[in-house]
């Protein structure tokens, strides 16, 4: 639970960071066209910060931490997110400065959001393997819950 914890501050930390430098490096090359550098801040805060805090809700319920995907999840999903995020920083960046971006910056960040897709189906499986007693435990209540309702109306 105190990784997930300090994942969060770390990305609520990276994110604040993001925006200032986006301010900054902008004002400083007096820059005002569109550039990577703007939303950077808000992938960082929204698919950092939140999903961590998110999943520490998670955990703190389902005990996701347990499932046997977790690990896979959490470092997957790291190295994605930094990955994905280091590269608009860095194509933000050129941007900015006027230099050409080329296909590998594209190439390598594409390559960060197939680890973060991966990372996801990992969540999913380990959330899937910590409600599956719940899945049916559920349909047999609403299949007899419905069952019900259809004699006293019926």
């Amino acid at each position: 639970m105190q990784k997930l914890y300090y994942s969060a501050v770390l990305y609520t930390v990276l994110g604040l960071a993001a925006g200032l430098y986006y301010r900054e490096v902008t004002k400083a090359h007096d820059f005002t066209g569109t550039t990577q550098l703007a939303v950077l801040h808000t992938h960082l805060l929204t698919l950092g910060t939140l999903v961590f805090l998110i999943t520490l809700a998670l955990q703190k319920t389902l005990h996701l931490t347990r499932g046997r995907f977790f690990p896979a999840f959490f470092w997957t999903y790291h190295a994605g997110l930094l990955l994905t995020t280091a590269l608009m920083a860095v194509h933000g960046t050129l941007t900015v400065l006027g230099k050409d971006t080329g296909a590998a910056i594209s190439g390598i960040a594409g390559l960060g959001h197939i680890l973060l897709t991966l990372a996801l189906v990992f969540f999913f499986l380990c959330l899937h393997h910590r409600l599956r007693p719940d899945f049916a435990g559920t349909t047999q209540t609403d299949t007899s819950e419905l069952t019900g309702a259809d004699r006293t109306h019926g």
